[in-house]
């Protein structure tokens, strides 16, 4: 190995470029780096900014979604039924905020897959309001409404063990390129 690496060079002699660079070129060079760096300060901030703006894109889907129905929402049945939808709402809302926290190049088709999943959820859940308002009585709405919720937050977690599983990936990629 050594000696094909010294017939490399010796057959490369006289090749080298051995001229020294023009004047000015350092401070043009470090003039491009700089520009450099903005550019990525302002991508920063815009991706943050993005960021930012989904997340208050789904609070807004969310809240227009809760109040735009004319259905009966579990609250109204009972206090337990009040305390069990508020606890799905704020756990399914922890784990929006978590996700969006997630959002990058290599999670974003995953992230907009799933807010799909969860539209259609959610679309089920105000067809089911619609019932309840009609037969408060019926146990099998509820059921089904309650179980809308846990769907909701498994295909969340889901999606957290996903993004979890491309960081592990990732991780293990760029260790092997070091």
């Amino acid at each position: 190995m050594k000696d094909n690496l010294e017939n490399i060079f010796k057959n490369l002699e006289n090749q080298f470029d051995i001229e020294e660079p023009t004047i000015g070129h350092f401070n043009r060079f470090e003039a491009k780096l700089n520009n450099n760096s903005t550019r990525k300060k302002n991508y920063r901030l815009f991706s943050y900014v993005a960021v930012a703006a989904s997340v208050v894109l789904l609070f807004g889907v969310w809240l227009g979604a809760s109040f735009s129905n004319n259905g009966m929402e579990l609250a109204g049945i009972s206090p337990e039924m009040e305390e069990t939808q508020s606890y799905f709402v704020s756990v399914i809302k922890t784990e929006l905020s978590t996700i969006e926290n997630e959002r990058n190049s290599t999670t974003e088709q995953l992230i907009n897959d799933t807010l799909e999943q969860l539209n259609i959820l959610e679309n089920q859940y105000t067809a089911l309001t619609l019932e309840l308002k009609e037969s408060t009585e019926d146990k099998r709405i509820i059921y089904a409404m309650i179980s809308n919720f846990q769907q909701r937050v498994t295909i969340l977690q889901s999606l957290l063990n996903q993004i979890e599983d491309v960081k592990q990936l990732k991780k293990q990629d760029d260790e092997n390129y070091v």
